[in-house]
């Protein structure tokens, strides 16, 4: 009987064990469960975000889809303190197993199985758990995740087949889900700690593998001390098997837990604007016209030229990866290397919040203060209206209800309950209060917009990208994407012509009111202000740029024809085909963006020579291979001699005229050369400055023509535009990182007489000085103000 239950039990064991082999045998072969083809095992499939690195190395931000934040990186990238946390606590015997540790596998059987020991720890190896991440759904069950398990272990014992074991770390990492967006170690390392994955000290890298656990659960950001509990776990674990003395474990124990939190976010980070647009170029499909309302007509026309013309333009559409298909910017892991400099990025981002958050906001909202308009100014209560309701039209709210089938009666009326909400300031954050959704709408519309861009004009390299004061909450892009007029900066192209058309700096005119003939007959006078002391004076075209005097240009207006200007405002880069060719353009009466005028001016330190901005110079797909390179694109647009007479007539502004306070009030001492521009009632202020080695360009105004100032005082162009490009290039003057001299001259030859017509030797070469006392008042730049 003994002998017979014996032989049963045997019987019953080998069964069972044969049984066992026929089930992974099957699993094996793919007849029970999923077991991915070689193929997929050789070659997993990752989502990897791409990513945007400045010219100076540093990461600006990526492109993912939603939960799907995750960047490669390799094992030699790995901090070795990372690596041994992680093998101490999730797997000490990684390195003696073949993807199943049985030891693990039997004490997790016994005591979580059987003696139900929640603290025994888990039987699954680091390939398991990897296998898990590649390859398994979430279970509905304990029953179906008990029948996931042995599939898992047939996907681990293949992928130690066919990757070695810094392999399966860095895959590991690479793959696993650390919380709030951060997915893949890389991405959590910037946003826990601010760092890269190599410059991780122990006590942080053992925070991250505590994670590994339960990312949720271990959250060092919600749940901080139970984070740092199982810190000093994996610390604990790290001692155990000799990667740290006692000594150093109890010292990294006893430290508290720092983070440097950075949330991912698009919206924050190094040139929100920039990355946008980037963004936006990059994936942009096909222009076809169906697709193009009728007052979309110039982006149209606009994207179509760039379809064709700018190969970064649709880039991932236009180009197939190896197998065939498209890129994706959000999956394929591309690393895009751009122009923007971080440093000169910062300090851009750093000059609009110093000039426009932090002082001329403020103004502002105290000039409107108790207006009854505000934040307008001359406008009717039915222009008010109108105005806000294409602002409300543009809501979500607006949309939601409209889809929901309320009529525009019953939408408005809605817009005029009071409710509670929150509003932004850029002093207190956000702050709860009772208010309209219209009151709401009024009140953003106070906040005044800015854009500015900074190149160099021998390399088109874009080196910094701002296209409002915040994107977080005013994403239109006052860069590439906003036009707005440009007033007295396009003067530059009008003396352009001139010279081109046998003028000098130095040739005279009286000053004195023009009145010129438009071609319908019309009388155009335009008005002048500011000099009333020379008035019937003779003055020279350097005077006439410098002081921003609009009848020196009516007079150039008079000598030349509107048709050549139009066409070589065309010619310095600017696509807008709705400019006019009027007598009134040589005042700026034109939309441009900043891009556009910040492209133009390149002409003038370049010798005549205009160079597209550049936004990037290579893309790599995500094994390194280099699959795209950008050079410039350049176009003679003038004379070399035409462009030195600029540089001469451009540096009087700055010198002598209403660019005076980069000297005197931001003690700028270099050459440097630009202009200033105010529109009708000071609805836009512009202010274009070069050296040698940059151009730069910044706008600031309302969202509306109708929001501005009502002194000349802040609302000219030297007062909102100027500060915050002399802001701007005081810092990148004060850091030797960047290389930028001062001093560095234009490069003009020597004895070149730009009153003259060709070089000249001796004391005749220099400039005929113009010597007026520069006041405040001579800062005034008053630009298209007419009868």
């Amino acid at each position: 009987m003994r002998r017979t239950i014996v032989r049963i039990l045997w019987i019953l064991l080998a069964a069972g064990l044969l049984a066992m082999a026929g089930i992974f045998f099957a699993i094996n072969k793919g007849w029970i469960g999923f077991v991915p083809p070689v193929e997929d095992l050789e070659n997993p499939e990752y989502k990897f975000a791409s990513q945007i690195i400045s010219v100076d190395g540093v990461q600006l931000g990526t492109f993912s889809y939603s939960g799907e934040n995750r960047v490669w990186v390799g094992y030699e990238e790995l901090a070795p303190c990372l690596v041994n946390a992680l093998i101490a606590t999730e797997d000490v015997r990684f390195g003696q197993h073949c993807g199943i540790d049985l030891r693990s596998l039997v004490r997790a059987v016994i005591k979580r199985g059987l003696l139900r020991q929640r603290t025994a720890g888990g039987g699954s190896t680091i390939t398991q758990q990897l296998a898990k991440q590649l390859y398994t759904e979430v279970a509905g069950s304990t029953l179906e995740r008990l029948f996931q398990k042995p599939i898992e272990w047939v996907i681990a014992v293949k992928l130690e087949k066919y990757y070695t074991k810094e392999e399966i770390l860095t895959m590991y990492l690479n793959k696993y889900d650390f919380g709030n967006n951060a997915i893949g170690i890389k991405t959590a390392t910037n946003t826990y700690f601010a760092k890269e994955p190599w410059e991780l000290s122990p006590e942080e890298a053992a925070t991250l593998v505590g994670m590994c656990k339960n990312s949720s659960l271990y959250n060092p950001v919600r749940r901080k001390e139970l984070s740092r509990q199982r810190r000093n776990v994996v610390l604990s674990q790290m001692e155990k098997n000799g990667y740290l003395s006692h000594e150093e474990a109890d010292g990294y124990r006893e430290k508290d837990l720092v983070l440097n939190y950075r949330r991912v976010d698009h919206k924050t980070g190094l040139a929100p604007y920039f990355r946008e647009y980037l963004r936006g170029v990059m994936t942009a499909t096909k222009p076809e016209r169906k697709n193009y309302r009728g007052w979309q007509e110039q982006k149209w026309y606009e994207d179509s030229l760039d379809w064709v013309n700018n190969p970064l333009y649709g880039w991932c559409n236009k180009n197939l990866k190896k197998d065939g298909k498209p890129y994706n910017l959000y999956t394929d892991g591309l690393k895009i290397h751009v122009t923007i400099d971080s440093r000169m990025q910062r300090y851009a981002e750093e000059a609009v919040d110093e000039h426009i958050k932090g002082y001329l906001q403020p103004r502002f909202f105290q000039s409107k203060k108790n207006r009854k308009n505000a934040p307008y100014d001359n406008l009717s209560k039915s222009e008010i209206e109108a105005s806000l309701t294409r602002a409300m039209r543009q809501t979500d709210r607006y949309r939601l209800m409209t889809k929901a089938g309320f009529s525009p009666e019953a939408i408005r009326d809605s817009f005029d309950v009071r409710q509670s909400m929150q509003v932004y300031s850029y002093e207190r954050g956000f702050i709860d209060t009772l208010m309209s959704p219209m009151d709401s709408i009024r009140y953003y519309k106070h906040f005044l917009r800015c854009g500015f861009m900074s190149m160099d004009p021998l390399t088109g390299h874009v080196k910094a990208y701002v296209g409002g004061p915040d994107f977080s909450h005013f994403q239109y892009d006052m860069v590439m994407q906003g036009r707005r007029q440009v007033g007295s900066t396009v003067k530059p192209f009008l003396y352009t012509l001139a010279m081109e058309n046998g003028f000098s700096p130095c040739d005279q005119t009286r000053y004195e009111p023009q009145t010129l003939l438009t071609d319908d007959g019309k009388v155009w006078s335009p008005r002048d202000a500011g000099h009333s002391d020379m008035i019937g004076q003779i003055v020279t075209l350097k005077w006439g740029l410098s002081r921003s005097s609009n009848w020196v240009s009516a007079y150039l207006m008079s000598k030349l024809n509107p048709n050549a200007l139009k066409a070589l405002i065309h010619r310095f880069g600017v696509r807008n085909q709705e400019i006019e060719a009027t007598l009134s353009l040589c005042l700026g009466v034109c939309d441009i963006s900043v891009g556009e005028m910040v492209g133009a001016y390149t002409a003038f330190p370049n010798n005549g020579i205009r160079t597209e901005p550049i936004f990037v110079t290579r893309i790599e797909d995500n094994e390194g291979n280099i699959v795209a390179t950008f050079t410039p694109k350049t176009y003679e647009v003038i004379s070399r001699e035409g462009s030195y007479k600029m540089i001469d007539m451009m540096r009087a502004v700055v010198d002598q005229g209403t660019g005076g306070r980069i000297r005197f009030r931001y003690g700028l001492r270099g050459p440097i050369a630009g202009k200033t521009g105010t529109t009708n009632s000071n609805s836009d202020g512009w202010f274009m400055g070069y050296t040698p080695s940059l151009v730069s360009g910044c706008w600031v105004g309302g969202e509306d023509r109708d929001i501005h100032f009502a002194s000349m005082q802040d609302g000219q162009g030297a007062s909102m535009a100027l500060p915050v490009w002399a802001l701007y290039m005081k810092r990148v003057y004060a850091d030797p990182t960047l290389g930028y001299d001062p001093n560095e001259p234009f490069h003009i030859p020597a004895g070149f007489n730009p009153c003259g017509t060709g070089s000249l030797e001796g004391d005749d070469a220099s400039p005929i000085p113009i010597t007026i006392p520069v006041t405040p008042a001579d800062e005034r730049d008053i630009d298209n103000l007419f009868d």
